[in-house]
């Protein structure tokens, strides 16, 4: 009999192990507005709840930005929470195939330029400006130069790579700095400091600095699902988290302070970091916006100074060369190049109440 119960004991057993076994994925995130919800989505359950319903074990892990990024080209995270640029310029130009399933917000202000001594744009060319070299802010930076006619004299700033644990420290301290350039919750330190003004922020162009939330291409082409399924989860579960930051009142104020708690900040400190964020708080909206015409656009101005920064990588002759696909078959670069896609299809399953 010892072989037959044997046999019963193994058929219940595996009959049991995919139910217990759920895939598991691991969401990477940063300290910023705009990605602070993965805090509250895993301590509040909300994603739990969506990883129940689509059969995944999901795990939310903060990270510094850079780290977060190195983890996700390193294939050490799943999904990651990133910038329009650097998704392009980290991972897709690494080779790692990416794709943008959430597109979050833009930054409406969050990102600026401020000056002591009351020194406009114009009288930069000589003088240093501190920033995160590579990064959104010189981004930033040098859009607004083109935009006041000041695109020859760019060459001429002394940039100073400053680290964002040490920039707002650094200019604050030493009166002698002339200029910075950063984002919240560091230029709302920054603009209180005696004689510091802001003279160009990121709601002079509106939607191209756009947070997202990314997903490895493999991950979500696996053949067993769990990949489409893990998307899922995690969209549902941001969209129902939009849904409660953006009533009014006293329980949408707790939802918002436990927000700003992943943070370490205060309730009217998250509030004011949102006023400067072009939140998409509805996937209608999120989805509307990733599909447009205007985002194309706007992406190629972002790949365009990507490649002038030697960002897509050093073999790469071209900005066609790290391709970028979007909804509706709309291309920038070479179709058998194409790194970082943008699919609005999860956001759209959420827009139509079929997660």
């Amino acid at each position: 009999m010892r072989p037959l119960i044997s046999l019963i004991l193994f058929v219940v057993f595996a009959g049991l192990a995919p139910a217990s076994e759920k895939p598991s994925f691991t969401v990477g995130w940063s300290v910023y507005v705009g990605w602070n919800p993965w805090y509250y989505m895993a301590k509040s359950g909300v994603l739990k709840k969506w990883a129940d319903k689509y059969n995944v074990s999901v795990r939310v892990q903060r990270f510094d930005y850079a780290p977060s990024l190195d983890a996700f080209v390193a294939k050490n995270i799943d999904a990651c929470a990133m910038t329009n640029m650097e998704a392009l310029d980290m991972p897709a130009a690494a080779g790692v195939d990416t794709t943008a399933i959430i597109t979050g917000d833009y930054s409406n202000g969050n990102d600026a330029i401020l000056v002591r001594r009351d020194l406009t744009l114009q009288q930069l060319p000589g003088r240093k400006v501190l920033m995160v070299e590579k990064t959104v802010s010189q981004y930033l930076f040098e859009r607004a130069m083109v935009l006041n006619g000041l695109e020859s004299q760019i060459k001429k700033v002394r940039l100073v790579n400053t680290s964002d644990s040490d920039i707002a420290t650094a200019y604050i301290a030493d009166t002698s700095q002339d200029a910075v350039v950063t984002w919240k919750p560091l230029v709302s330190q920054i603009a209180k400091t005696n004689g510091v003004k802001m003279i160009f922020n990121s709601s002079k162009i509106p939607g191209e600095i756009v947070d997202l939330m990314v997903v490895r291409s493999e991950i979500l082409n696996r053949p067993d699902g769990s990949g489409q399924r893990f998307a899922k989860a995690i969209t549902g579960a941001w969209y129902e988290t939009m849904k409660l930051m953006s009533g009014t009142g006293p329980e949408t104020d707790k939802v918002l302070q436990a927000i700003a708690d992943g943070s370490q900040d205060t309730l009217a400190s998250y509030k004011e970091q949102l006023s400067t964020t072009h939140l998409f708080s509805t996937a209608d909206a999120a989805a509307a916006f990733t599909v447009s015409p205007d985002f194309v656009q706007k992406m190629n101005l972002v790949r365009q100074f990507c490649f002038a920064h030697g960002l897509l990588g050093e073999h790469s002759k071209s900005a066609d060369d790290v391709a970028i696909s979007f909804p509706g078959k709309n291309m920038l670069g070479a179709p058998d190049r194409v790194r970082l896609r943008f699919d609005a299809s999860y956001m759209q399953m959420a827009q139509q109440g079929k997660l």
